[in-house]
């Protein structure tokens, strides 16, 4: 293990760069354990270095709505638990597609615990950082462009690289759920890699946390009904159930106690 005095400047470093990350994030990149991880930003913040939150440390201050770190801590707990949920479904040697997100973060960390070796292909800096601590991963990340405030890879380019594979999953997440179920983001650019994804996957899994289904956004996904599984934390409302039930879209609720 790394001199504490160096773990802790790449602990500031990786933080102040990346705004917001995750214990998990973390501890793959130093390649120590969570705990080592936790103890060290416990004690940059007593030292007044860095701000600790629930599950990861930003470098200070307030963070605005919508970063990602802001975006991180919420709903951490269910995120976790939906990500732990959704690894329990992907079979070993499975090959699959990984979208941009909080929740999708929390999935990398928790396939990296997994056994089995997988082939991930991502348009998540963030995922494919957290994966790529496995060796016998194959990680491929999507050309196209970088955008800075969550890491994310859209564009032309991201769809056309997409489009050159068929897997066996696809994985993914959104930002909200209408109550006739439409599926909401905010970036058209990023809907377009989602859509491509939908299209080159056999099975379809959907992680999205209760608070997904109060919220709106302007750009339409798709339907709730094209994938095959949902993960949440809560059952949806009564209408919501019959319309998936309905359409033979299993809905798995992960416990977040």
């Amino acid at each position: 293990m790394k001199p504490k005095i160096q773990r802790h400047g790449e602990v500031l470093s990786l933080v102040r760069r990346h705004q917001f990350m995750s214990v998990d994030e973390l501890a793959a990149a130093l390649d120590v354990t969570p705990q080592t991880i936790r103890r060290d930003i416990r004690e940059l913040e007593d030292a007044g270095s860095l701000k600790r939150h629930h599950g990861g440390a930003s470098s200070g201050g307030n963070l605005p709505e919508g970063l990602p770190a802001s975006r991180q801590i919420q709903c951490q707990n269910e995120k976790n638990a939906i990500a732990r949920l959704i690894a329990e479904h992907i079979p070993d040697e499975s090959s699959l597609f990984v979208s941009i997100g909080t929740t999708m973060e929390a999935v990398a960390s928790e396939l990296v615990r997994r056994r089995g070796s997988l082939r991930i292909i991502t348009n998540n800096i963030h995922v494919a950082s957290i994966v790529s601590a496995r060796t016998d991963y194959t990680v491929i990340i999507t050309s196209g462009v970088v955008r800075p405030l969550d890491g994310g890879i859209t564009g032309v380019a991201t769809v056309d690289f997409i489009n050159q594979f068929k897997v066996d999953y696809a994985v993914m997440s959104t930002h909200g759920v209408e109550s006739d179920g439409s599926l909401l983001d905010y970036d058209y650019k990023e809907v377009s890699v989602m859509q491509a994804m939908i299209a080159n996957a056999r099975v379809r899994f959907l992680g999205v946390d209760h608070s997904k289904f109060r919220s709106n956004a302007l750009v339409r996904l798709g339907d709730i009904t094209a994938f095959d599984k949902v993960f949440t934390d809560r059952l949806p409302d009564t209408a919501m159930q019959k319309m998936l039930k309905e359409a033979g879209v299993e809905c798995l609720i992960a416990d977040a106690v």
